[in-house]
C-alpha cells in the first residue's frame, strides 16, 4: 500500500535552469551582512573579502570531506568557524542569529516546476503523505523561507528534512530513515523522487524505497546513470501512472 512520496528539492521541485547569475557576487552580499552584524556586536574583523575567501575555502574543504564521509556540512557552523579563524572568540556568536542576518531567500532565476502543484494536489486528495529530503547545507528553516516564496511550503506541512539538520547527506541511510520515521511509514510503503542518480536513486533504493529519477531540464540525454532507477520521468505528471503500476488501487 502506498502511503508516502518523498521528494528531493533542487531540480526536482525547484527548477534552477533559469539561474545564470554570478554566485560568488550574490553570495558576497550575504557574507557582508554577516560581517556587518559581527562588527556591530563589538568584534573586530578584517574586510569582507578576507572573510569571504576564508569562508569559501572552509566550505570547499567541508564538501570535499563530505564526499567520502557523507557527514553533512552546515552553513551556520562554517560561518562561525570562519569568524573564529579570523579572531572572533569561540562561543561569542549564535548560529541562529548569524543565519538570520545571512539573509537566504529564493535565488533569482529559480522557480517552482509548473508540474509540481498538480501532482501534489493529486497525492493530497488520496491522503498520500509527502515530504522533502534535501542535501542542502542550510538548515531547513532557511530553505523554508525560500520554498514559501516559490509557493511550495504549504504542500509539505509535516516533513521537510535538510542534511544540515540530520548531519548526514544522501545516500546515507540515516537521512532516509529519519524521513520515513517523520511520516510514520515503512520503506515498502514509500517512493522517492529525485534528480541525482547516486544520492537520490542509489540512496533510496538501498533504504528499501522505490526510486524515481526526475530528469531536470536539458538533462534527458545525459549518460546512462550508473545506478538504475526503478522509473524515470521528465515531468511529475508521469509519476501518477507509475504509482498505479506499483501500487494498484492507490487512487
Amino acid at each position: 500500500m502506498l502511503k508516502a512520496v518523498l521528494f528531493d528539492l533542487d531540480d526536482t521541485l525547484i527548477d534552477w535552469s533559469g539561474f545564470h547569475g554570478d554566485w560568488s557576487r550574490m553570495e558576497l552580499q550575504n557574507l557582508r551582512n554577516v560581517v556587518n552584524f559581527i562588527r556591530s556586536n563589538g568584534h573586530a574583523l578584517n574586510d569582507v573579502d578576507v572573510y569571504a575567501t576564508e569562508f569559501r575555502m572552509r566550505t570547499m574543504d567541508a564538501w570535499t570531506a563530505a564526499r567520502t564521509s557523507l557527514r553533512a556540512p552546515n552553513l551556520g557552523a562554517i560561518l562561525i568557524e570562519t569568524a573564529v579563524a579570523l579572531g572572533v572568540p569561540p562561543g561569542a556568536l549564535d548560529a541562529r542569529q548569524i543565519l538570520e542576518v545571512y539573509g537566504w531567500n529564493a535565488v533569482p532565476g529559480t522557480r517552482m516546476f509548473p508540474d509540481v502543484p498538480g501532482a501534489l494536489m493529486q497525492l493530497h486528495r488520496r491522503r498520500i503523505k509527502v515530504g522533502i529530503v534535501t542535501n542542502a547545507y542550510q538548515p531547513m528553516w532557511i530553505r523554508d523561507t525560500e520554498i514559501a516564496t516559490h509557493g511550495i511550503l504549504q504542500h509539505f506541512p509535516d516533513c521537510r528534512i535538510s542534511a544540515a539538520d540530520v548531519g548526514y547527506l544522501k545516500p546515507h541511510p540515516a537521512i532516509f530513515q529519519i524521513a520515513l520515521n517523520c511520516l510514520d511509514v515503512k520503506p515498502n510503503e514509500a517512493v522517492f523522487v529525485g534528480d541525482d542518480p547516486d544520492a537520490d536513486i542509489g540512496g533510496a533504493e538501498a533504504a528499501g524505497l522505490y526510486a524515481v529519477l526526475r530528469y531536470a531540464p536539458g538533462r534527458e540525454a545525459e549518460i546512462e546513470p550508473s545506478i538504475a532507477p526503478d522509473a524515470r520521468v521528465t515531468s511529475l505528471v508521469q509519476l501518477l501512472p507509475i504509482l498505479d503500476r506499483w501500487f494498484p488501487g492507490w487512487r
